[in-house]
């Protein structure tokens, strides 16, 4: 056995427990081994219902090693599963399209329905952007936001394909809104409510984060150095009584700039002035460089300078399928009650 066949079978064995509790809660989504922290980095293996999704992103896997890690996670759950490969070895993680060690078939590479906390999510293994249609470490958060959100007008900021929107409405939301600046994430996230009929029709606003933030936080909008402001949807100030903000690491437009290592202040502020008094704003960061401590530190300051002083807050981690050996996970999610 191959001391990566070996790593992957520790791995499934330490998840036993936690794949039953999944499995029992209407969860069929999740991270079965974490290279980075289980023996293998730049390799995560991830179960998307019914399909099998390998990525390697430090070094390409042997076609032999592939199939090797496919039958041994089909073994251990006892089902068959429809194996995907993105190789993301190249330049900017970008995945190989080419397939050279592996091509999947038709019907892995088809649309198929997930699961989390009973919910049903559109998955793809491969599609025109990059990334998962969900990030599987935002599950407990998700499912925190399902049980906090009765009765509440949500906002989830960057909303992707409008999974935390998809748990608020679940959890009884009088009212859901998802904001993102990609017509196509808004696209999965309006099949995401499409394929959970019996929940609250979600409203989509596709938007630059910044003029929309601003709008809502009663703040003008203003536009980086030299950069014409392009059109913007027109909103009107108000306050939500859950916010949910988790922005990329790094994004550029003619908006302004959003840096998390650098300026997480920007982004914060408005958000702050967005969330109703005695409300909840939940913040993330997934920069393994910055510090939870530091970075806590950070926000409750940016809290005070804003007038909105949090009352109480907690850190909020990864599940169990998301390792970490010291303890600092890159995925920080802090909840703030304001």
């Amino acid at each position: 056995m191959s001391l990566l066949n070996q790593a992957l079978r520790a791995a499934l064995d330490a998840r036993q427990g936690l794949l039953a509790e999944l499995h029992a809660q209407g969860t069929d989504c999740y991270r079965l081994f974490h290279g980075s922290q289980e023996g293998a980095s730049g390799l995560t293996i991830d179960r998307y219902g019914p399909q099998l999704l390998v990525q390697s992103f430090h070094q390409t896997l042997e076609t032999s090693a592939l199939l090797e890690l496919h039958a041994a996670v089909q073994t251990h759950l006892g089902q068959e599963l429809l194996l995907v490969y993105n190789d993301r070895s190249q330049g900017n993680s970008r995945i190989d399209r080419r397939d050279p060690v592996y091509q999947a078939s038709e019907a892995a590479l088809a649309d198929h329905v997930g699961h989390e906390w009973g919910l049903n999510y559109r998955v793809r293994g491969r599609h025109a952007g990059q990334d998962p249609l969900l990030f599987l470490d935002l599950r407990n958060a998700r499912g925190w936001v399902k049980q906090h959100s009765a009765g509440k007008s949500v906002l989830n900021l960057f909303a992707y394909t409008c999974g935390v929107g998809l748990s608020a409405a679940a959890g009884g939301a009088r009212e859901v809104c998802n904001l993102d600046f990609a017509e196509g994430n808004l696209a999965v996230g309006k099949e995401n409510g499409a394929l959970n009929p019996q929940l609250l029709p979600m409203g989509f606003i596709q938007s630059d984060y910044f003029p929309a933030i601003r709008q809502f936080a009663g703040l003008p909008v203003s536009q980086r150095r030299g950069h014409k402001l392009p059109p913007y949807p027109r909103l009107e100030q108000r306050q939500f009584d859950l916010v949910f903000l988790d922005p990329p690491a790094w994004a550029k437009s003619a908006f302004g700039t959003v840096d998390l290592l650098r300026d997480y202040q920007s982004l914060l502020k408005p958000a702050l002035l967005s969330t109703a008094d005695d409300g909840v704003l939940i913040c993330c960061n997934n920069l393994a460089k910055v510090n939870l401590d530091d970075w806590r530190e950070q926000v409750l300051r940016c809290a005070d300078k804003a007038g909105r002083p949090v009352r109480d807050w907690q850190v909020l981690k990864p599940d169990g399928d998301f390792p970490s050996q010291d303890g600092q996970p890159p995925l920080k999610t802090l909840i703030l009650q304001l």
